[in-house]
């Protein structure tokens, strides 16, 4: 199987449920999630549509541009249940979350402006980066937040109640307009500083994030000393509101 087009066999599964626990995370009438086998972040997901709308065939949902060419009316369908699917994978990235560390941070879902793999996907990760799947320029520049090829999914979904024109040049896709964007300098996403190569790129998006957790702990901790500080003064109170209630009762 190409790895080319092996999301396309995923999203022609008959029954998802023949997958792999490794693979798949779940699936519901009109699409699945798996896992990216390459997470270029902590937590990382991708949302596919099934081809199960007559109107649309497998090739109309090779991309997001085969998808706005076909019909924008079933471009709309196919993204406005990619949106509510990826919204209930980004809940499982913030429950994993808590589990594993005890806190959230943010959650990213939107495309490739040009993907590498066909059949339309969403990418839904957690905002880190962090990941030793991330090597090369070309990984990071693409999940760039700011830098435009990453495509957020709810900036997508607006296209397609824009002005007539403005919905043609964005949904063209050209990928002589993206692809350049993969070249551009190694900017940290969080503090803007420019880096020299993806090692000390890396190691400062490790240190930043370790940062964010080490103070969003300590902000837990405080929270619960304030928490059973109160919960003693409560416990120490109960008695002595009890005894003065006792001394003011003329029965």
């Amino acid at each position: 199987m190409s790895n080319l087009t092996v999301l396309r066999s995923y999203a022609q599964k008959s029954n998802p449920a023949s997958l792999p626990s490794s693979v798949l995370l779940s699936y519901t009438p009109k699409s699945l999630t798996i896992f990216d086998v390459y997470p270029k972040s902590i937590f990382h997901f991708l949302v596919l549509p099934r081809p199960v709308t007559p109107q649309l065939a497998v090739f109309d949902l090779a991309s997001l541009r085969t998808l706005f060419k076909a019909d924008k009316i079933k471009a709309r369908e196919v993204l406005t249940g990619l949106s509510e699917d990826a919204q209930t994978a980004k809940v499982t990235i913030q429950d994993e979350m808590m589990k594993r560390y005890g806190f959230k941070w943010g959650v990213w879902m939107g495309f490739h402006a040009v993907p590498s793999m066909e059949h339309v996907h969403v990418h839904v990760l957690s905002a880190d980066l962090c990941s030793p799947a991330m090597k090369t320029k070309k990984h990071y520049n693409s999940f760039h937040p700011k830098h435009g090829f990453f495509l957020h999914l709810n900036d997508v979904l607006s296209w397609l109640d824009a002005e007539p024109s403005y919905y043609e040049t964005m949904s063209e896709l050209k990928k002589s307009q993206y692809e350049p964007l993969l070249k551009d300098d190694l900017v940290c996403w969080r503090c803007g500083h420019v880096f020299k190569n993806m090692p000390t790129l890396k190691t400062h998006l490790q240190e930043e994030w370790d940062k964010e957790a080490k103070t969003e702990r300590a902000k837990l901790e405080r929270k619960r000393k304030r928490e059973e500080s109160t919960a003693d003064s409560v416990q120490q109170g109960e008695p002595k509101r009890h005894e003065t209630d006792v001394q003011k009762d003329p029965s």
